[in-house]
């Protein structure tokens, strides 16, 4: 059962339209995807209703779950609170934060201004701290391990850190084409690579499971 909360589409810089990689997704195996493209305070009101209209459709006509989301991102730190709020009224049942990533000019603070506005995944968040990793824990935010190359060289320091002060844990895959997409055996792997037990992988697939359940109710 596969549940990967971050894929992109042609809204942003995916390469498939939503049916696509929908499609694309039911074949490898998947039980569900969030499509979570990038968002800013420029196009949250255009792609976010628009992926909701989509996933309704696509659930049903191809039999696995589509989770409409938003993967906000190069945010302001200090704008990151009111677009949480903004993309939740306009009907993204996931909201990522564009973490801290080392291969990208993220902004210094945004890993913690996402944690306390109450994302649900914060995405490859880099070199994430001790405060960080505290606070996520606190308030039951996901955190990502990452298929995603650029993202998934800090992959085995959030792990430690994770399984250091009981952080929720994501498997994800950060998805921009069909290649992307992650069977069954690669799911696995990338936990593995990250530095997972087996018991740990169990626990994540646990919490794949209950945020599916939580955002779609």
């Amino acid at each position: 059962m596969i549940f990967d909360f971050h894929s992109h589409t042609t809204f942003s810089d995916g390469e498939l339209i939503i049916s696509e990689l929908v499609r694309h997704a039911k074949f490898v195996g998947y039980t569900g995807i969030a499509v979570t493209d990038h968002g800013d305070h420029s196009n949250i009101d255009l792609v976010i209703p628009r992926i909701v209209k989509a996933a309704a459709k696509l659930s049903t006509g191809f039999d696995i779950i589509v989770i409409p989301g938003i993967e906000l991102t190069h945010i302001p730190p200090i704008h990151i609170a009111e677009l949480v709020k903004e993309s939740r009224k306009l009907g993204a049942k996931i909201v990522l934060m564009h973490g801290e990533v080392i291969t990208e000019p993220v902004c210094a603070g945004t890993n913690l201004a996402a944690i306390n506005a109450g994302v649900d995944i914060l995405a490859h968040p880099g070199l994430l701290s001790v405060k960080e990793a505290k606070l996520a824990a606190q308030k039951g935010i996901h955190i990502e391990i990452t298929s995603r190359r650029g993202g998934c060289l800090t992959n085995g320091h959030v792990a430690n850190l994770a399984r250091k002060y009981s952080v929720p844990l994501i498997i994800n895959s950060d998805t921009h084409a069909p290649s992307d997409l992650l069977s069954a055996e690669k799911y696995y792997q990338v936990a593995l690579g990250a530095g997972l037990s087996p018991a740990e992988f169990k626990n994540v697939c646990k919490n794949a499971q209950s945020l599916a359940e939580r955002v779609l109710k």
